[in-house]
């Protein structure tokens, strides 16, 4: 008995003990790391505008915690959610198919009919993957289409959008819309070489647009370039894009990538067809329109996008924003209806059934291109928590940028030692600067690291989270 009775004393003492252990671990997981306090002091940045989370991933608790249960605003580190789920719920194998049906007679390379293009979403379906597509058709034996080219893009509901409703900029790439036609992500690309000895600047355009006309900017001889794209006044039509200003030939060559907003994706689209399909030989007697597949019509020939892990490299590793606006939008075609809505609920369902809250959780376009979106530190560390012990852990850890090496984190701590010690998510808007993903320490342990800032100085908050990974790395 007497044995028994100094047991329970024993155990008293030791379970005083952990539990005192765990109050010193639970204020040391509030303090942050000193480099990086330092870090924020010197960017202005109060504590309470920092939201910081950091496990390893195979122990129960964080080893730091710091208002890490407040809903930030999270840049492109939302894409690390609709990447994740668009690997589970779309599922590894899944890929977008664009098909082409024929409505009509087809004798002898003539199609007395139209031509119906149905998209289902395909992110990535760039000009060479479209050009192939097109050969796939010619190949089927059309050559001359007497009737229309009709284009379904159905398979997202069709909703009004605004290129400049984010930042008043409708002209930048990353604002361009979603669609279930998406084409070279409907941009511009246009390159300038300036040709001194002939005082011209040329001027090409890729893709070719049938029918569009480029009016070339004046080459001046600034000796200096500048702001040299507000120089050219820009005037981007619907048919013809005019610069009524002047080119400086101190800029040398140089490339610009826009978004021609006032062209409709069919008329954007219609371009592109007409030029290409008149290269392949091919040729077009009707119009472009917007409708669905015709009942009588029959499958001609389709393509295949890449497979979702290849598409989820693109968005976080370069962080590309209208491909993620499509995973969002096939989320929820999946579920039954090809809007955002739809999109949310089917991951908040997701989320919900691996045990993580979705309280603090707002998705407006799963991109992070939003002054609305949401999302808590904790949350998304849980969430890359239960990625990392996923099927598909080594598709998602593959698609994130590569600390030093690659994608957005290329140029960052490059030559410390975490460099190429960990995939890291980046995301940026004005006041807010945000990181995530998965720190290799030096220990051989995996850590999930999130960091999160919303304030006007956050720019500048880009050197307290490099301090924090590289905390990581070396006390992990």
């Amino acid at each position: 008995m007497q044995i028994l009775k100094q047991c329970r004393f024993c155990a008293g003492l030791a379970a005083a003990a952990l539990g005192l252990l765990a109050c010193v671990h639970s204020a040391a997981a509030q303090q942050l790391p000193q480099s990086m306090n330092s870090a924020l002091r010197q960017a202005h940045i109060p504590l309470n505008n920092v939201g910081v989370f950091v496990q390893e991933v195979n122990v129960k608790r964080p080893m730091l915690s710091y208002n890490a249960n407040a809903a930030f605003s999270p840049a492109s580190v939302m894409k690390l959610l609709t990447t994740d789920a668009a690997l589970e719920l779309l599922g590894p194998t899944y890929s977008w198919k664009t098909q082409a049906y024929v409505d009509g007679t087809l004798s002898n390379g003539v199609l007395s009919g139209d031509l119906t293009i149905k998209g289902s979403g395909d992110p990535n379906l760039v000009m060479e993957k479209f050009w192939l597509f097109l050969r796939q058709i010619r190949a089927r034996g059309v050559r001359e289409i007497r009737g229309n080219l009709v284009l379904d893009r159905s398979a997202f509901e069709e909703t009004a959008y605004d290129p400049a409703q984010f930042d008043g900029d409708p002209q930048k790439p990353y604002n361009v819309g979603p669609d279930a036609l998406l084409l070279n992500f409907k941009t511009l690309t246009l390159h300038f070489m300036p040709d001194v000895a002939g005082n011209q600047v040329n001027v090409s355009m890729e893709p070719s647009l049938a029918g569009y006309v480029i009016t070339p900017p004046k080459l001046s001889q600034e000796s200096v370039c500048g702001d040299w794209k507000n120089k050219l006044q820009a005037d981007v039509e619907t048919s013809a894009v005019v610069f009524g200003g002047a080119y400086p030939s101190a800029c040398g060559e140089q490339v610009w990538y826009l978004n021609p907003y006032r062209m409709s994706a069919t008329q954007y689209f219609a371009g592109v067809f007409r030029q290409m399909w008149s290269e392949l030989g091919g040729s077009l007697s009707g119009q472009v329109i917007a409708a669905n597949v015709a009942p009588s019509a029959r499958l001609l020939a389709e393509w295949q996008s890449p497979k979702v892990p290849e598409v989820i490299r693109d968005i976080n590793k370069y962080s590309n924003n209208v491909m993620a606006r499509q995973l969002l939008l096939t989320i929820g075609a999946q579920s039954g209806t090809g809007n955002v809505a739809s999109g949310a609920h089917a991951i908040a369902d997701w989320l919900a059934a691996k045990g993580i809250a979705t309280d603090d959780v707002f998705i407006d376009n799963g991109a992070g291109l939003s002054r609305n979106e949401r999302l808590a530190p904790t949350t998304l560390g849980q969430l890359l928590l239960a990625a990392y012990h996923s099927a598909m852990m080594p598709e998602f850890i593959a698609s994130l940028p590569l600390v030093g090496y690659d994608g957005t984190m290329r140029h960052r701590l490059r030559g410390e030692p975490v460099a190429g010690q960990a995939h890291i998510k980046t995301g940026s808007l004005d006041e807010v600067r945000s990181v995530a993903g998965y720190v290799q320490a030096a220990s051989g342990k995996m850590y999930v690291v999130v960091c999160l800032i919303n304030h006007a100085n956050a720019a500048a908050g880009q050197l307290a989270q490099d301090a924090l990974l590289q905390w990581v790395f070396e006390k992990g």
